[in-house]
Formats: structure tokens, C-alpha cells, sequence
């Protein structure tokens, strides 16, 4: 195994000076290797089978032992991801993953939505972000969601080792916030922030990204109240004190629906470009106090915009980025998206992100981190330059090994808005800019 991976051991040197303890730099990289090696299945037993160890308790010591803290592990892996793809051009992806789980011990597990699956099912949900450039992803953060039957039950919390500051009820998009704010700190370079109707459709988290300065674009449901952008606040009638809307909110769709929808190509995939019709609209969104009967006042201008895919599905969503956006850039921001599921199909069938069997909270997030660090570790080789030797294998590997995923195509850029100034130039060829111009 070796051989087919020749410089792990030089690349995972931050992370092993950020472990610190001398058996603990032993183990990671063991640990890493079992990840990457030709195992069909990467839980402990089967790992260590495969690195030829007579047991597996060592494994298990390093992975859940909550002896330990491995916040300094993710402060290395947001740094190389920022290295390896961060920019002005890059996009921070808020997504979720579930893990299919059975029984009840394992942390986390409840019966909820899980997308792997596509049904509500026996499983944990982990919020995940992804710094994705040059249609490169690299995930950054995996954080498990506690259903209200778990933040309930101190108890059980405690008997899956679950921290006590962390057995409070939090939906995803507030784990998610609280996540982007350890990205920050650790100054991860991006220039947008991408979610799904999932996370956007909360106002808390819009509010959230625009109170910290960060571009966004998210989805929202068909019914979401907006206002046009020219909406006033008049006078009350009656006893009325407070000034009022002078025009009454409508649904998203039925704001779209009788504008012209256009066609655009937003990137090049492997059986030619990707097209869908869109539609765009500045608007202000209802979001604000309730005034009367459960309506809300305008909240910020934004940029309402229409998908409307050929199977005739229409998907909406609100973009923060500025009024004089194209139509063409807005889509491109909008389906930049797609990475974030390419990198949890290869965390999980790869890597085996879910194939992790112990119940701990600790066990959970640190064969998570393992794995993120495996997958940043596939994309350092394949911005160097390493490419695989065919579908589903790597040079002189066998057919369990992980394999470096090739991009679909070139995506146009979407903006020329980031967070922090950069803070060296960027190693790799930029996307080409996109011209800006009102749709």
C-alpha cells in the first residue's frame, strides 16, 4: 500500500505535529491508510485486517478515546483545503448527510429524512460544509445533528458520550452557522455561501450569513412571501401606528411565473452543456415582523431567481449577490452546488464515512475527520497532477482502493465579491470571469 501512496506520509506531517503525542502520530496515519486501502469495508476490523494488525483495540483507542482533542486536526484540514482550492472564486457548500443507522444506541439515530435513501428512515444526520473551487471539493466540517429525542434524554446523551454543552436543541442551521464561524477564525477563503431549500428557507440563517458579511445564494419552497423591490411603507389606516407594506406579499412562484424565462448554459458537463431556463427578479423578501395576519414586512432586497429544469420540475431561490448580477452568473452561483454531493458520494463509497460501527459522539466525529482528511488528502494527487488508473481503481491498487473523482466540466464565474482579501496568490488557474450585466 506504500507504494501506491508515496508521499502520505510528507503531506499528513502538519496534521501529525498538530497530534502532538507520540502513539497518536503512530496510529493516524495507519488510521488514514486503512481509509484508502483496497477494504470494501473501512470499519476497524476490516481495516486493520488489511494493514496487517493482529487486533483492532489500538485503532479503536485512537479513533474514540475522548481523551484527547482533535479541534487542532481541523484547524490543519481547513488550511490545506483553503491551500488547496480557497480563493475569491471558491464557494463554501452548507449541505446535510445522513447515515443509515440501525437501533437506538448510536448517537444521533432517529427516524428522519434521509437523502441516501430518499425516505424517512433509521439514520444520523450530520451538517456538512464543503469548500468547493474550480469544481474541486473538499470537505471542511461534518457536525451530527441531535434530534429533539436525543437533547431531551440528558441520559442517553451521556451514555453515547455526548459532551454536555452540546445536549441543547439546535436546528441544523444554526450548527451550521456556528461551524462557518470556525471556518472564519481559521481564515478559509471564500466567496460565497451555497445551501438548499433545507437551510434557506429559515430566516435566522439568511439573516445569519448577511450579518456576516458573506455573498449567498439558497433555496427556498415555491410559496415564499416576497414583495416587489419598489414596495413603500405608507401610513396606517384606522388606530393603526405602525407604517405598512402598500402592496401585499406574494408567492415566490407566482412572482416568476409571467416574467420571461431564458435559456442558459451554465457550465460544460461530460455529455455537453448543462442547460435549464431561468428567471430573475430583484425583490424584498418577507421576512420581517409580523404586522397583520401573520404576514411579515419587507426584509432586505434580493435577487429572486427561477429554475425551471427540463423534466418541467421549477426550483426558486434568493441571492444576495449584487443588482447588476447576469442571469448567466446567477445560475452558475446556484448549481456550483452540485460538488458537494459528488464529495458525499465519495466520502461514503469510498472512504466509508458511514461505515464507522461504534456509538460514540467522539468515535463518530473523529472517523469523520479521518475521512474529510483522506479526501483532502485524493485532492492534493489530483491537483498535482496524479490521475487514476480507470474507473474505480488507482495504479497498482486494488479495486476497494479510493480513487481521485474528475471534474464534470468548467464552470464561468459568478461574482468578483470575497470575504477576506487572500492571503497568498492563488497556486492554481482561475475560473474565467463572468461579465456582469442586469438579465
Amino acid at each position: 500500500m506504500g507504494r501506491t501512496m508515496p508521499d502520505l506520509d510528507s503531506w499528513v506531517e502538519p496534521f501529525l505535529a498538530a497530534v502532538g503525542h507520540k502513539k497518536r502520530r503512530l496510529w493516524a496515519p495507519l488510521y488514514l491508510r486503512g481509509l484508502l486501502g483496497p477494504s470494501e469495508r473501512k470499519s476497524l476490523q476490516p481495516m486493520a485486517a488489511c494493514l496487517g494488525l493482529s487486533g483492532h483495540d489500538q485503532l479503536q483507542h485512537f479513533i474514540a478515546s475522548p481523551a484527547w482533542d482533535d479541534a487542532p486536526l481541523w484547524r490543519v484540514l481547513a488550511a490545506q483545503a483553503d491551500r488547496l482550492v480557497g480563493g475569491p472564486r471558491a464557494a463554501l457548500v452548507i449541505d446535510d448527510t445522513a447515515l443509515p443507522k440501525k437501533g437506538t444506541l448510536s448517537v444521533g439515530v432517529e427516524r428522519q429524512y434521509c437523502g441516501q435513501l430518499d425516505k424517512r428512515a433509521s439514520c444520523q444526520a450530520l451538517v456538512s460544509l464543503t469548500l468547493a473551487g474550480r469544481e474541486v471539493p473538499v470537505p471542511v466540517g461534518l457536525r451530527l445533528f441531535l434530534p429533539e429525542s436525543w437533547t431531551a434524554d440528558p441520559e442517553r446523551c451521556g451514555a453515547a458520550g455526548v459532551p454536555e454543552v452540546e445536549v441543547v436543541a439546535r436546528s441544523k442551521g444554526a450548527i451550521a452557522l456556528a461551524e462557518l464561524d470556525r471556518l472564519l477564525a481559521a481564515q478559509v477563503r471564500f466567496g460565497i455561501v451555497l445551501a438548499d431549500a433545507g437551510y434557506g428557507a429559515s430566516a435566522a440563517f439568511r439573516a445569519g450569513l448577511s450579518e456576516r458579511g458573506l455573498a449567498w445564494a439558497v433555496g427556498i419552497p415555491h410559496n415564499q412571501k416576497v414583495y416587489g423591490a419598489d414596495v413603500e411603507l405608507v401610513p396606517p389606516g384606522g388606530r393603526k401606528r405602525r407604517p405598512v407594506p402598500d402592496q401585499e406579499p406574494k408567492d415566490a412562484e407566482a412572482v416568476l411565473a409571467n416574467l420571461p424565462w431564458r435559456r442558459v448554459t451554465w457550465r460544460q458537463g461530460t455529455k455537453g452543456p448543462l442547460v435549464a431556463r431561468f428567471a430573475a427578479t430583484r425583490i424584498r423578501v418577507g421576512d420581517g415582523v409580523v404586522w397583520a395576519n401573520n404576514r411579515h414586512m419587507p426584509g432586505d432586497e434580493v435577487w429572486l431567481v427561477g429554475e425551471w429544469r427540463s423534466s418541467g420540475e421549477r426550483k426558486y431561490y434568493l441571492s444576495s449577490l449584487p443588482p447588476r448580477t447576469s442571469l448567466r452568473a446567477l445560475a452558475a452561483a446556484i448549481k456550483a452546488r452540485w460538488v458537494c454531493e459528488q464529495g458525499h458520494q465519495q466520502l461514503k463509497q469510498e472512504l466509508g464515512l458511514g461505515h464507522f460501527e461504534g456509538r460514540s459522539w467522539t468515535g463518530l466525529h473523529r472517523h469523520a475527520l479521518m475521512t474529510c482528511i483522506a479526501f483532502a488528502w485524493l485532492q492534493h494527487l489530483r491537483l498535482a497532477g496524479h490521475r487514476s488508473a480507470g474507473p474505480g481503481k488507482n495504479a497498482g491498487s486494488g479495486s476497494g482502493t479510493a480513487t481521485i473523482a474528475e471534474p464534470a466540466g468548467r464552470a464561468p464565474r459568478h461574482h468578483d465579491a470575497a470575504v477576506r482579501r487572500p492571503r497568498h496568490p492563488d497556486p492554481m488557474s482561475t475560473l474565467p470571469t463572468q461579465a456582469q450585466a442586469t438579465p
